[in-house]
């Protein structure tokens, strides 16, 4: 089969599209056909990892991966014999095991339970592009908004509205009755005011800190502002949360943002799609800063290889 290899840490140069061994899954596994992948920042981040930083990772288990990706969407081709919750041909979603497995390719093989992922059924109202652009963004909005205890009629500031995990938060800000003011570039704005954002501050014409206004909740969505910077326009009492922290997989969550994907409460925004073949090009772009929502990529199986 086809996957996306990581050779080495530095440059999307050391990502090769390579023929591997099609897994088996063992008693507990899936063998899942992946239809859709993504490329996310945080897929970036950990290409261009050095080894000596990956050291304190290991102590909590964290490997570098041998093929790139952590979301996926795809249908079960095979069960192992102690599965219970899916059966083959059933059309799934999720996230890998951690840092050790990776979705960028044409097969993969998941436990059916397992703290560190989560999967479930797809939705049929929704492509396998759209799925596998949620778990990631969309669990990391809901994690960083849960932390800082998002309530209805809360008055809420996202700092870069425009990428995977600000569509989400804008989204999700609405779901739950909140007031969203979103800060974003100019070809951004006509995006997140679809999304449901009252009012768009334009960080190219105005620096939002200035701002005479205050918040209940400020959600750094890109990791480029922080708390001293912001915390002139918290309310008393008001939080900010930002996705530099470290967020979890949570089951329960991903079961909300799946109802919600399924009933049409958050839709995923997809600024591209890359086949597998240029996972290379794909890393470029999301390297580069400047998607809207998510970069997916595309398994085509009309040609896959027998391995």
């Amino acid at each position: 089969m086809k996957a996306v290899v990581i050779s080495g840490f530095g440059t999307p140069e050391v990502l090769q599209v390579k023929e591997v061994d099609k897994p088996e899954p063992k008693t507990n596994e899936l063998l899942i056909k992946v239809k859709a992948g993504t490329v996310t920042q945080g897929d970036v981040m950990l290409r261009k990892l050095h080894p000596m930083l990956m050291l304190p990772m290991r102590l909590f288990g964290v490997r570098r991966k041998k093929i790139a990706g952590h979301e996926f969407s795809g249908s079960v081709e095979k069960v192992g014999r102690d599965v219970i919750l899916f059966k083959a041909g059933d059309q799934v979603f999720g996230t890998t095991t951690g840092l050790s497995v990776g979705a960028n390719a044409e097969y993969i093989c998941l436990p059916e339970k397992n703290k560190s992922c989560v999967l479930a059924i797809k939705p049929v109202n929704v492509s396998h592009e759209e799925a596998a652009a949620l778990p990631v963004g969309g669990m990391t909005a809901l994690f960083l908004l849960q932390k800082g205890d998002i309530q209805s009629g809360h008055k809420v500031l996202i700092y870069g509205a425009s990428g995977s995990v600000g569509t989400y938060a804008v989204q999700l800000a609405k779901h739950y009755g909140a007031e969203v003011v979103a800060v974003c570039s100019t070809k951004n704005v006509e995006l997140v005011k679809s999304l449901g954002a009252e009012e768009i501050i334009d960080y190219t014409k105005e620096d939002y800190t200035k701002s005479s206004q205050t918040f209940d909740l400020i959600f750094d969505a890109v990791g480029k502002t922080s708390i001293s910077e912001a915390k002139w326009l918290l309310k008393e009492g008001g939080k900010f949360v930002t996705v530099k922290t470290m967020t979890r997989e949570i089951p329960e969550n991903f079961a909300i943002l799946t109802r919600l994907l399924e009933t049409g409460g958050i839709k995923p925004v997809i600024d591209k799609h890359y086949p597998l073949e240029q996972a290379v090009e794909a890393h470029r772009y999301v390297e580069a800063g400047h998607k809207r929502g998510n970069v997916v990529i595309v398994v085509n199986h009309d040609q896959e290889s027998k391995s």
